[in-house]
């Protein structure tokens, strides 16, 4: 039996959206409240704002996709679902930026992997960021609502092979792991969410918030990129949109103008920054793009004697904080340990062989295994992330540097992943760099890792979380916003999205985002019933 479109079903009903790529002439729209961005925050918000009697009107650059298109094929999603077609670098080239574009943002493309905000994080944020109201105590009751919201909890069904090395290694070498929570309501178990959920069990903005808010009369505009804000004095006036092709590649010409009483940007770490940058938004401070965190990843790779196919089952359901907080907050680089799914055409991307070499790793990729390092960036004077840019198209690129001290953190964690790995039974382990190979010893990979110069490019690197370039804090100084998200110059613009991060947050981010935003969002709406 063919599930529904409950998406397609609400459009049948009546839901007013606009497809930017079809409109004939330039258009006007009026909201009470613009909201650019369709991801964790700017859905949460806007369920939050209909709610509260607003009329919202959510804008999203790239396409409208539901649970009728997703198929499960790697070609597909990737270039229809994905910033910049799966192609979103750093400046240099030197690493894979995997964002999700497409209404839902990157829920509908993440792993569904949900963690509240760590502790350490929020105390070092009030410490050494001059951020206010948002303790462990705090957030508690937001994280427990977005929670119930989206039906996050721990995972129940056993770990597919592909998550239970971690968990045999940890128990094996005494190292702590524990079960990830989920968002998810009747899970299919399929492995897929990296390409959109087809039986509308991962819950994705796409299929909560955003109906919520379509349900109660706001608005949606998809395949319009959000060019400028018009900004006279210490307020915006209006919002410019580029309508865009069907492949949100190619501007239209046609020009969407909106006009709201107040704007909430959520486009990310990368567009909002990028938004405000071409709007010539006030910056006195030079804070505006700064101190952007990507949660750098290495991997690792390893051979079992028997099957893993980890492109099959929840990606992620098992992680290590072992080395996450072991020297404090701001003593070497923590790390997060988890497991990517390696579906054939990211397993190829990640192993970046050719020839001979290639079609060999491709075929014993079911008995390959695949694990990764969260990077905690940002919390020591010598990780200080990313600075966002505009390229000469206006579109907005993430320029960042690794340090020595990242590097270092780096190295720690290949023999972290290959120590688990071994002990979980692993026949060979090869760090995904250019210069190594399999070896089927601890000892020799150690030495292997110990030798291998670890440099841009020839070290495999890649990031789905980008974090911080508009951060919050009460020091104007320091911050683009304060703690409530509010623009410190524009008294009618607010930021409820992951850039508002001063670092990033050692975890998988979705989770922050949403508890963050619903406090901010419903502070918000009291803050426009009474201004």
């Amino acid at each position: 039996m063919p599930v529904p479109d409950l998406f397609r079903e609400g459009l049948a009903r009546g839901w007013k959206t606009y497809n930017g790529s079809q409109l004939d002439s330039d258009l006007t729209l009026h909201a009470d409240v613009a909201i650019i961005g369709s991801g964790a925050g700017g859905g949460t918000t806007a369920e939050i704002l209909s709610a509260a009697g607003f009329k919202v009107l959510i804008i999203e650059e790239g396409p409208l996709k539901t649970s009728s298109d997703f198929k499960m094929l790697e070609g597909e999603a990737y270039t229809s679902l994905y910033q910049e077609g799966v192609g979103r670098m750093t400046q240099d080239g030197a690493i894979s930026i995997l964002q999700g574009r497409a209404v839902g943002g990157t829920t509908l493309v993440n792993w569904t992997s949900s963690f509240r905000t760590p502790a350490q994080t929020l105390e070092h944020w009030a410490r050494e960021h001059h951020v206010v109201g948002h303790s462990s105590e705090q957030m508690a009751p937001w994280f427990e609502q977005m929670e119930q919201r989206l039906g996050v909890a721990p995972w129940l069904i056993p770990p597919n092979a592909n998550n239970q090395v971690i968990r045999t290694g940890c128990e094996k070498l005494g190292y702590s792991w524990h079960v990830i929570a989920r968002n998810v309501r009747g899970c299919w178990n399929l492995g897929y969410c990296g390409m959109g959920c087809p039986t509308n069990a991962k819950q994705s903005m796409l299929v909560t918030t955003i109906p919520a808010t379509l349900e109660k009369g706001g608005e949606l505009l998809y395949l319009a990129r959000a060019q400028r804000l018009i900004i006279k004095g210490d307020q915006v006036t209006g919002l410019e949109c580029q309508g865009m092709d069907p492949r949100c590649v190619t501007p239209t010409g046609r020009t969407i103008t909106v006009k709201a009483r107040h704007y909430v940007i959520a486009g990310g770490g990368i567009n909002t920054p990028g938004l405000l940058m071409r709007s010539d938004a006030p910056d006195p401070h030079k804070t505006l793009g700064k101190r952007t965190f990507l949660h750098v990843v290495n991997f690792s790779a390893a051979t079992f004697p028997t099957a893993i196919n980890a492109f099959e089952g929840a990606p992620q359901s098992i992680y290590s904080d072992h080395f996450q907080w072991k020297d404090g907050t701001t003593g070497s680089m923590g790390y997060k340990l988890e497991v990517p799914p390696i579906h054939p055409a990211l397993a190829a991307t990640l192993f970046a062989r050719y020839g001979e070499s290639s079609a060999e790793h491709m075929a014993q990729l079911p008995n390959t295994h695949m694990m990764l390092a969260l990077m905690r960036d940002g919390f020591h004077p010598d990780s200080r992330g990313g600075n966002v840019q505009l390229r000469n198209d206006s579109t907005p690129v993430l320029d960042y540097s690794l340090t020595p001290y990242v590097w270092e953190g780096l190295k720690r964690a290949y023999h972290s992943m290959a120590e688990i790995q071994f002990a979980a039974g692993a026949s060979a382990v090869m760090p995904l760099h250019s210069d190594a190979r399999y070896v089927n010893n601890l000892s020799e990979t150690r030495e292997l890792i110990d030798s291998l110069s670890l440099e841009l490019y020839r070290t495999r690197l890649a990031s789905a979380h980008v974090m911080g370039g508009c951060a919050m804090g009460e020091n104007p100084h320091m911050a683009v916003t304060d703690s409530l998200g509010r623009h410190h110059q524009l008294r009618n613009v607010s930021v409820h999205d992951g850039s508002l991060f001063p670092t990033s947050i050692g975890a998988n981010p979705q989770l922050s985002v949403y508890g963050l935003t619903a406090k901010l969002a419903t502070q918000l709406g009291k803050r426009l019933e009474n201004p």
